[in-house]
């Protein structure tokens, strides 16, 4: 009889990657969640912490539509810890071939009780827009290491070689700066606006016109630096294939990502508009956390695994 040890992945197998893929999804799908509740203005659905309700864990038919969001955004935090714990156990048996997999796996499981945490100080403190933001930038310290996660399970361990040239690479890190102030910028600015989660919420008392401003500058140039990036790592031998699919796509979702935004600035901020904006933004630290690391050269097995498919096509 087989033990349970013997049962677990010996090597990256698909059980690893399906894993790895809903760590990411679920990620960026609870973004999109903890949005609704703000935008629904349900921050405030379940009043207190960790119970829903004073003498109840869940939503009571009292509480209506606000309970029932806020609840289930709580809910989906199990589901994120459920696959957390999932993918922690198929990596143990990997810990000392793929160390990287397995701190990767603990630094993710430990995030989704520290987000919980901090969720639960939003509510005890009246959806105070500086926690709300804490908030959603730990949210995206989370999808920006399941996309480190997903991408090493995909393609191996780190190696030494660069496999982009020097002006890929430096256009590369510019690119990731510029995106780290847009995404503060508009942290800051969406704790200014009319979003607050609950009627009775405070904002933070900034200026949210000349904010909005401030988070469009460092989006236009994310953009320049996306396009320039696209061009450039399509010249022969500047980058890899991997690399250009990363870049492209980062910047196929910045192009919707500025036309979303420029349609919220010029049309009062639309619930649903700035809910898709935040979705996307974390889409695009994703795409744009792979492309980084599609600079380096493939490990070994990664060329193993893909010569055989570019043989049979060099066959045909």
């Amino acid at each position: 009889m087989k033990t349970l040890w013997s049962m677990l992945p010996a090597t990256v197998d698909v059980r690893v990657k399906v894993f790895a893929w809903a760590s990411l999804v679920s990620q960026i799908l609870i973004i999109g969640t903890g949005g609704a509740v703000r935008l629904t203005g349900s921050g405030l659905g379940c009043p207190t912490w960790p119970r829903c309700t004073e003498d109840s864990f869940v939503t009571t038919p009292e509480m209506g539509f606000h309970g029932i969001i806020e609840f289930g955004n709580r809910l989906l935090t199990f589901i994120l810890a459920i696959i957390a714990v999932g993918l922690f156990v198929l990596v143990l048996r990997l810990r000392k071939e793929r160390p990287e997999l397995f701190r990767l796996s603990i630094v993710l499981g430990l995030g989704i009780p520290g987000q919980a945490v901090i969720g639960g100080i939003t509510v005890l403190t009246n959806l105070n827009p500086w926690i709300v933001g804490l908030h959603y930038v730990l949210s995206l310290v989370l999808v920006a290491l399941a996309a480190v996660l997903l991408y090493r399970v995909r393609t191996g361990r780190k190696v030494g070689s660069w496999a982009a040239r020097s002006p890929v690479r430096v256009l590369g890190l510019g690119l990731v700066s510029t995106l780290g102030v847009s995404l503060a910028v508009g942290v800051i600015t969406t704790g200014s606006g009319p979003h607050s989660g609950d009627g009775g919420s405070a904002r933070n008392g900034l200026d949210s016109w000349l904010l909005q401003h401030f988070h469009a500058w460092p989006s236009y140039v994310v953009l320049g630096l996306l396009v320039t990036l696209a061009v450039v790592s399509r010249l022969p031998g500047v980058a890899p294939a991997r690399y250009q699919r990363a870049i492209t796509g980062a910047l196929g979702v910045a192009l919707v990502q500025v036309g979303i935004g420029l349609y919220q600035a010029n049309n009062g901020l639309p619930e649903l508009a700035v809910g898709i904006h935040m979705v996307l933004a974390a889409v695009l630290l994703a795409l744009v956390t792979t492309s980084l690391l599609s600079q380096r050269g493939v490990t070994r097995v990664e060329a193993d695994q893909s010569r055989p498919r570019q043989t049979a096509m060099s066959s045909r």
